[in-house]
């Protein structure tokens, strides 16, 4: 019979990604278990909870945010994986969000919505806040473009990261100059969705258009944050999930005595999850941001270029080059492309058949749509259903 294999785990479980984070960690002990867990609600401070000092337990989950907290962890001498990445050097097995996948996944949807203008709001000595920061930032530059960051005017010591957002609160007046003072339109990225919240509150206590101004996207895809926003959030799924699932099996592989990776392991981001503070099209030529709009309203109709000509009144070799101009690529790409996020999220969130998703997207043959999805994805539909149920794909 398996040893029963306890376990603490020390994390919050206030925010959707922490809860995701549990249930991945559950969803690998149910059929790998028996697990006994000992959870730790209480955001830890700087050093480990009393009862784990002479705790008799086989393995610890937690996200390790200070160096007196890795210290202690450090000294008791158990299997430890992190879920926080901020001691790299440290001797702990770690598993953290691939911030260059998602910040990447940001860029690309302000570019492709035509944004020549970028900012980043962060926290600033936090991990998480810096490398998406940077990575952001590399990537816009890329572009021959600069990115505006805001800078808070104190000086902050290594803190608990929802101690430094709480202090953020107090610095309203300074934020909400730097948004006025943003070149318009402007896409923004925030580190995760408490700080774009803010954003949006600022906007509209201040009078800047979301999203025709100010376009927001978050991180973490807090359902509830993002649904209460005004207008709701656009944030990336961080795939929490899968880092809980991938650090519950890990650690057991430790506790049976594997050799740990040698590197932190980075999980990909699950992607963006658009909503109306993003939704937006910041293009100066009409033409095309109409065509835009009215192929990502009508893909689906099995629509062509001739139904796109009508609608915008311009020549086609003009529609192709103003396209080329502004897009960097063709009116047929971007009717694929709408085509396919439909497809995407058809496979994602329904048990509809391929024949019927076919059918919603006005593709008159399954054939015809699974060759399309299988050359832009380099997978099969059915293989994307199967990530996507696994919590490895969106």
């Amino acid at each position: 019979m398996a040893k029963r294999l306890k376990i603490a785990i020390l994390m919050r479980s206030s925010r959707r990604c922490h809860r995701d984070l549990l249930c991945g960690i559950a969803a690998y002990a149910r059929p790998h278990g028996p697990w006994e867990f000992y959870h730790q609600e209480e955001p830890l401070s700087d050093e480990v909870p009393g009862w784990l000092r002479n705790w008799d337990g086989d393995g610890i989950i937690i996200r390790i945010e200070n160096r007196r907290l890795f210290e202690d962890v450090r000294k008791l001498g158990i299997p430890c994986i992190d879920l926080c990445g901020l001691f790299i050097d440290g001797g702990f097995p770690s598993i953290d969000s691939d911030y260059a996948s998602v910040s990447r996944l940001a860029t690309e949807h302000f570019i492709e919505h035509g944004f020549e203008n970028f900012a980043f709001y962060g926290v600033p000595d936090i991990h998480y806040s810096n490398n998406c920061c940077r990575s952001f930032t590399e990537q816009i530059r890329q572009s021959g473009r600069e990115v505006e960051i805001f800078q808070c005017p104190w000086e902050l010591q290594r803190v608990m990261a929802n101690t430094s957002e709480i202090r953020g609160l107090l610095r309203e007046n300074e934020m909400a100059a730097w948004l006025k003072a943003l070149p318009k339109p402007v896409g923004l990225m925030a580190c995760n969705d408490f700080r774009a919240q803010q954003v949006l509150d600022l906007c509209l206590q201040e009078g800047i258009v979301v999203p025709d101004e100010v376009a927001v996207v978050g991180i973490g895809n807090d359902e509830v944050l993002c649904e209460l926003s005004n207008p709701p959030m656009t944030s990336i799924d961080v795939n929490a999930w899968k880092m809980g699932y991938d650090a519950a099996a890990l650690l057991e592989s430790i506790i049976r005595g594997e050799n740990p990776p040698s590197q932190r392991v980075l999980v990909e981001p699950r992607g963006i999850v658009v909503r109306q503070s993003s939704s937006v099209l910041a293009i100066s030529d009409r033409s095309v941001a109409e065509a835009v709009r009215f192929i990502r309203e009508h893909a689906c109709e099995g629509i062509g270029v001739e139904e796109v000509l009508k609608k915008v009144h311009v020549s086609r070799s003009t529609l192709y080059r103003r396209f080329n101009e502004f897009l960097g690529h063709s009116p047929n790409t971007e009717i694929r492309r709408a085509r396919l996020q439909r497809i995407k999220q058809f496979l994602s969130e329904t048990d509809y058949p391929l024949v019927k998703i076919a059918q919603l997207v006005g593709i008159a043959h399954v054939e015809n749509m699974c060759n399309l999805f299988k050359a832009e994805t380099g997978m099969t539909a059915r293989q994307y259903r199967i990530e996507a149920r696994n919590g490895t794909r969106i």
